[in-house]
């Protein structure tokens, strides 16, 4: 396995936790903010499954917790 492809599993590891932690079913507008979230997470240097797993499902509590109304710190100039 390639390393974009182990940092790929790596992510999406920690999105499925997130996912299983609250019982919650697919949904294609939470999967992309956790995905954005978690790669984010990963630039900042987060190389753990299991840490940004614990992350995604602190800061984002729930499907309501996906939806942001506000802009994020990166578009903010």
């Amino acid at each position: 396995m390639s390393e974009a492809q182990e940092d790929h599993l790596l992510m999406s590891r920690a999105v499925s936790a997130w996912y299983r932690h609250y019982g919650v079913g697919w949904d294609d507008h939470a999967s992309s903010f956790l995905c954005d979230a978690a790669i984010e997470l990963y630039e900042n240097g987060c190389r753990s499954a299991e840490l940004m797993a614990a992350a995604l499902i602190s800061n984002y509590v729930g499907i309501a917790g996906t939806r942001v109304n506000a802009p994020s710190s990166g578009s903010i100039h």
